[in-house]
């Protein structure tokens, strides 16, 4: 995660402490999860709204390039196999 270790988010979360005290942060922590958790529901509906895969259920064309790309990785995957 962000190459992050054990030191250094004990040094984060003592400066933080410093900074807000100890009734502050569970607050900014929730606020902190909530934040996070809406951000990847937008970028979820995001993905949805204009992945492949939302695209390939609206348009045929998009379908059998689709079903294409899966047999070019199925073919990929048995040459793999096969080289090993």
């Amino acid at each position: 995660m962000f190459g992050l270790g054990t030191p250094e988010l004990v040094v984060i979360l003592a400066i933080a402490f410093l900074l807000f005290g100890g009734r502050k942060l569970p607050e900014l922590g929730a606020g902190l999860g909530k934040a996070i958790r809406s951000f990847k529901n937008g970028l979820n509906e995001v993905e949805e709204a204009t992945g492949m895969e939302g695209i390939a259920k609206r348009l045929p064309v998009a379908r059998e390039i689709s079903a294409v790309q899966d047999k070019i990785d199925k073919a990929k995957d048995i040459s793999r196999m096969l080289t090993k």
